[in-house]
C-alpha cells in the first residue's frame, strides 16, 4: 500500500505504455496528473492555447506512428480544446486526451449551477471514438486500459478520459494494479488471412492495368517502403487520397500526385483492378464513383483497412481485408514475388509512359508561373523556393485556404511522410501547432510551415511556445491581406463577368473579405523569434537560409500579389468535388 493520487495512477499507466511527451496547459484541477508526469520522466510541452495541444499531439502521432497525448482542465480548458479534438478525429490521428472535471457529487450530473462544468464526456463522445468519465479512484486503471485499447483498435482517432479533480488530486492509500501493455491490449498488428492475400494476388497479377489508391492508413502504418516495393514489382501507378499525399516519393515514375487532378481521373478510369489501402474513398476521392472512377461493374477492388466499418462502404469491394496496411503489404509482396512469372504486364509500360508525359506537360504549364519575378511575389514562387532550399527530409506543413493550395501545387515531395495539413477538415490555423508537434517529434529536422496571413492570425501566440521550447520551426506567412478563397467565391457570385474581365473586384464590391496588415516579422521579434520580411522572390532564398541558421524559431513575412493569390490552381476541381457523382 502507498499514498498515491489518481493523477499519478494515470501518469504511471502512460509511462508503461511508452508515452514520452504530453501536450497541454497546466491548471490546479489536475495538478496530481501533470506533477506526476515530471516525477516519472514524461515531458510536458505547454502551448498558449489548448486547441494547439490537440494539434501538437495529432501531428506527433501522425509522423511517428505512436500515441499522441494531450490534456485540458475542466470547463474552459476543455471548451478550448474541443476544436482541435474535432479536427484530429476527422483527420484520423491517434490522440488520447485526458481532462479534469469538477469533483464527484456536483458533476455527472450537474447539481445545478456547478462552476466551470458541462457534460464534457457527453460532448466529446458525440464525435470521438470513445469518451468516458471516471466514477471512482479504483476504476482508473481499468478505464485507462480500456481507453488505450480503443486508441489502438481500428481507425486512429480521439479517445477521451475525464477524471474528476477530487479523484485526480487526492492521495489515498492503495495498491493499484499496473499491467504490462501486452496483458490488456493487442501489441501486434492485425494480420490478413492467407487466402485473402492469395485472392488479392490473383486479381493484381491478372489485371490489364492495376492501380494502387493509397490513403492516410499507409501513413499511420509507416508502410512507405512496402508500398513502393509492391508498386515497383507490379509496375502500377499509385494515386492517393488528399490525406495520403506523399506516401510515395513524387519523383517516382509510378507516382500520380493528387495535384494532377485530371490525370488522376484518367488513371482511375483506365484501371481494371484497384488496390485501396487505408482510404475511405470519401468525398475528396469523389466517393470512388463515375465519371471520376471507372464504374464498379467494370472495375475490381481490393480494399484493405483497419476499420471494418468502412470496408465496401462507399464502393463495392471484391476482396475485403481488415488488417494492418504494413503487414498486408509485406505478405502480399512475398506472394507476388513468388508468382512474378504470372504477371500480366500487357501494355503497361506504354501506359506509364503516356501518364508520365501527361504529368510532365501539366507540370510545365504550372511552372510557367515561376518565371514571374515581380514584387509583390507570385504565390507560386514561395513554396517552390522553399522546396528547393530546405533539406530533403524537412517536414512541411500547409495551412490556409489558397495558401495551402499553392503550397501543395508547388512543393515537390521526394521524402515520404513529410507533409502535414488538415486535408479532411481544412482547419485554418491548425498548422501553427502541427509544426510544433513535428518539431517535438523530430527536434533535429527542419520544419517549414507555409501558412496564409488569415490562418496565422488564429494562433500567432504559439511563436512564443516555439521559443520557450527551443523548437526551430520556420513559419513562412504568405500575406495578401484578404480572405482570398472566400473573396474569389464572393466575386463570382456577385459579379462573375466583371471578375473574369478584371480578375478582382474592389473592397466595396465584396463583403468583409479584406483584412488589415499584421507585420508578422515584427510580431515574431517581439516574442524572441527571428523575423524577416520579403517581397521580391530574389530575396527569399537568402531569408530562408538565415532563418535556418539562426538557431531558433523564425518567421518570414512574405508579401504576395493579392490578385494572383486568389487565382489558385485547381479551384474548379474543388467546386466539382462537392457535386454528387453520377455513378
Amino acid at each position: 500500500m502507498q499514498e498515491i493520487s489518481g493523477g499519478e495512477v494515470a501518469a504511471l499507466i502512460l509511462k508503461r505504455e511508452g508515452v514520452e511527451k504530453v501536450f497541454g496547459i497546466i491548471d490546479g484541477t489536475y495538478f496530481g496528473f501533470y506533477a506526476s508526469l515530471r516525477k516519472h520522466g514524461l515531458d510536458l510541452i505547454s502551448p498558449r492555447h489548448e486547441t494547439s495541444a490537440a494539434h501538437m499531439a495529432g501531428a506527433y502521432a501522425r509522423l511517428t506512428g505512436r500515441l499522441g497525448v494531450c490534456m485540458a482542465s475542466n470547463g474552459p480548458g476543455v471548451a478550448n480544446i474541443l476544436p482541435g479534438l474535432v479536427v484530429e478525429e476527422a483527420e484520423g490521428n491517434r490522440v488520447l486526451v485526458i481532462t479534469s472535471c469538477r469533483r464527484t457529487g456536483i458533476s455527472y450530473p450537474d447539481r445545478g449551477g456547478t462552476y466551470q462544468y458541462f457534460d464534457q464526456s457527453g460532448t466529446i463522445g458525440r464525435f470521438a471514438k470513445w469518451s468516458v468519465a471516471v466514477p471512482s479512484f479504483d476504476r482508473i486503471p481499468e478505464i485507462m486500459r480500456m481507453a488505450l485499447r480503443k486508441c489502438f483498435e481500428g481507425r486512429p482517432g480521439v479517445v477521451h478520459v475525464d477524471i474528476p479533480e477530487s479523484i485526480m488530486n487526492t492521495k489515498v492509500k492503495a495498491a493499484p494494479a499496473f499491467w504490462d501493455v501486452a496483458r490488456y491490449r493487442r501489441t501486434t498488428a492485425p494480420h490478413p488471412a492467407p487466402e485473402l492475400i492469395e485472392q488479392a494476388a490473383d486479381l493484381l497479377l491478372g489485371a490489364q492495368l492495376p492501380i494502387i489508391h493509397a490513403g492516410s492508413g499507409v501513413i499511420h502504418a509507416l508502410a512507405y517502403k512496402e508500398l513502393e516495393a509492391v508498386a515497383e514489382l507490379l509496375q502500377t501507378p499509385v494515386v492517393t487520397s488528399w490525406a495520403g499525399r506523399g506516401v510515395l516519393r513524387e519523383d517516382s515514375p509510378l507516382a500520380i500526385p493528387m495535384i494532377h487532378v485530371k490525370l488522376n481521373h484518367i488513371v482511375r478510369n483506365a484501371a481494371d483492378v484497384v488496390l485501396t489501402l487505408g482510404s475511405r474513398l470519401g468525398e475528396t476521392d469523389w466517393w470512388g464513383k463515375a465519371p471520376y472512377w471507372r464504374r464498379a461493374n467494370e472495375q475490381k477492388m481490393i480494399q484493405v483497412d483497419l476499420d471494418g466499418s468502412i470496408l465496401g462502404a462507399n464502393k463495392p469491394a471484391d476482396v475485403i481485408v481488415q488488417a494492418d496496411i504494413k503487414v498486408f503489404l509485406q505478405e502480399l509482396l512475398k506472394r507476388l514475388a513468388a508468382r512474378r512469372a504470372e504477371l500480366n504486364s500487357g501494355d503497361r509500360a506504354a501506359r506509364l509512359k503516356k501518364f508520365g508525359e501527361y504529368r510532365a506537360k501539366y507540370r510545365a504549364s504550372l511552372d510557367r508561373a515561376l518565371a514571374d519575378n515581380r514584387a509583390p511575389m507570385h504565390p507560386a514562387r514561395a513554396p517552390a523556393i522553399a522546396s528547393a532550399t530546405f533539406p530533403k527530409d524537412a517536414i512541411f506543413v500547409a495551412d490556409g485556404g489558397n495558401t495551402a493550395i499553392w503550397a501543395n501545387f508547388y512543393h515537390a515531395m521526394t521524402t515520404p511522410g513529410t507533409l502535414l495539413s488538415t486535408f479532411k477538415f481544412g482547419m485554418l490555423g491548425a498548422g501553427v501547432a502541427q509544426a510544433l508537434g513535428a518539431a517535438a517529434a523530430f527536434p533535429d529536422r527542419a520544419v517549414c510551415c507555409i501558412i496564409g496571413d488569415g490562418a496565422m492570425g488564429f494562433h500567432p501566440q504559439e511563436i512564443e511556445t516555439a521559443i520557450r521550447n527551443k523548437m526551430r520551426v520556420v513559419y513562412m506567412v504568405l500575406c495578401d491581406k484578404q480572405w482570398g478563397m472566400v473573396k474569389m467565391n464572393q466575386q463570382f457570385t456577385l459579379k462573375p463577368w466583371k471578375t473574369l474581365l478584371f480578375k478582382s473586384l474592389g473592397p466595396d464590391e465584396t463583403i468583409n473579405a479584406d483584412l488589415g496588415e499584421i507585420a508578422f516579422d515584427k510580431l515574431a521579434e517581439s516574442m524572441g523569434a527571428h523575423g524577416e520580411r520579403v517581397s521580391h522572390p530574389d530575396e527569399l532564398q537568402a531569408a530562408i537560409r538565415r532563418s535556418l541558421d539562426c538557431g531558433r524559431c523564425a518567421v518570414i513575412h512574405v508579401d504576395v500579389d493579392p490578385v494572383k493569390h486568389m487565382w489558385a490552381p485547381g479551384l474548379i476541381h474543388f467546386k466539382e468535388m462537392h457535386q454528387e457523382p453520377k455513378g
